[in-house]
């Protein structure tokens, strides 16, 4: 199967895990991805993240998900520019994620960025997905 929008579909197996419980989820492995899972362990979302490969040789990251008191340290998960309507912002132009309570994930010039950090380098790029 084809997959066209990868970080949706990494998006969705994230919202997917947490919703039901699992500890653990795993996704086909990209620059991107990875950039995205250093995010959510440095803002401690979860647990931790690894790389390996699986029964067909094939590279994949391997997630572990944080609970807290028996829920899900990620409540809501949104894919905000789309492969259909990309949407870019400057720097002074990042909306804040639930009042800065959430955190944006850009892809910058400079990588891939959290909008508070794409906010203190100065740098714009496309608002990937919204996680809080």
């Amino acid at each position: 199967m084809a997959i066209y929008d990868t970080i949706g579909d990494f998006l969705t197996t994230l919202r997917n895990a947490s919703r039901a419980g699992k500890q653990n989820g795993a996704v086909s492995w990209s620059k991107l991805r990875l950039g995205c899972l250093k995010i959510l362990k440095e803002e401690k979302l979860i647990l931790d993240f690894k790389e390996g490969k699986d029964a067909k040789g094939h590279k994949i990251l391997s997630f572990q998900l944080k609970y807290v008191d028996g829920i899900s340290a990620i409540t809501h998960v949104q894919r905000y520019s789309k492969p259909g309507r990309r949407c870019y912002y400057g720097y002074r132009n990042i909306p804040p994620i639930l009042n800065g309570m959430g955190i944006g994930i850009l892809t910058t010039p400079k990588g891939i960025l959290k909008d508070a950090e794409a906010r203190r380098q100065q740098v714009g790029g496309e608002l990937l997905c919204m996680i809080w």
